[in-house]
């Protein structure tokens, strides 16, 4: 299982605000939810997304391509992958580890 952290940028808005395109990703997020091939969060700054390396592939050129069908023309799209391979990490147990160390 692998955690993706990603922020899609669409540049050439009319606005400064982009809010519009996020709630559009965030909606493409929940079907592949739903579908179960993904667990998504959305943070203030980014989305994370944890799932199969393969399917988070296919979410992300899914959701990076969503700028465009709303007519933007340029999509800057930052991407960050941990797949750590030796134990199954997901994005809760990485919070409680890190929750068990403050605890001690």
């Amino acid at each position: 299982m692998a955690i993706a952290d990603v922020t899609i940028i669409p540049i050439g808005t009319e606005t400064p605000s982009v809010s519009a395109y996020v709630a559009d990703i965030q909606t493409i997020l929940e079907g592949f939810e739903k579908e179960g091939k993904i667990k998504y969060r959305l943070t203030p700054m980014n989305t994370l997304i944890e799932g199969e390396l393969s399917d988070l592939f296919q979410v992300i050129q899914t959701i990076h391509e969503a700028p465009f069908q709303k007519g933007i023309h340029r999509v800057a799209t930052n991407i960050r992958i941990d797949d750590r391979r030796d134990k199954k990490t997901t994005m809760e147990g990485k919070l409680s580890s890190v929750q068990h160390h403050l605890n001690q």
